[in-house]
């Protein structure tokens, strides 16, 4: 599908489950069974969730997919409270043991977005969680350039 096209980022979200806030109804598993394909697959970035425990663990990816960009899920956009800032930069500084700080991006797992007209989170709380990103990424780019 990504054949020929150039001129632009071209990254792959692995999605799991954003339709419900109850998180054992939602996938879980690491990324390992998904590796194989994941080295075929020719892009830049990988946006992977990893802000609930459902993912296991980066060093999985990081081992194997170093040599691409990572789109680190560090926010749970079906949760109330926002993450702290200090949560988000262990979760960024563990990836970082594998990727350089301009291969990472900081994202929410997922989008904050609505289903059958039923948003997953509230607005207010998805700015506070995206701020929240904001704050940690300084953070990191102050301690890691």
């Amino acid at each position: 599908m990504i054949e020929g096209v150039g001129g632009v980022r071209i990254g792959l979200h692995v999605c799991r489950g954003n339709w419900s806030r109850k998180e054992e109804v939602l996938l879980s598993g690491d990324y390992e069974r998904l590796l194989p394909a994941f080295t075929k697959i020719k892009v830049k970035q990988f946006v992977l969730e990893y802000a609930t425990p459902r993912a296991g663990d980066v060093h999985v990816v990081g081992k194997t997919l170093s040599d691409r960009e990572i789109g680190l899920g560090v926010v749970n956009p079906r949760t109330a409270e926002p993450e702290s800032v200090d949560e988000i930069v262990a979760k960024a500084e563990l990836a970082l043991e594998y990727y350089r700080p301009e291969q990472m991006f900081l994202n929410p797992d997922c989008g904050f977005g609505c289903f059958a007209n039923r948003c997953v989170n509230e607005e207010e709380v998805a700015v506070k969680k995206i701020h929240r990103i904001v704050q940690a990424a300084t953070v990191l780019k102050d301690k890691h350039g």
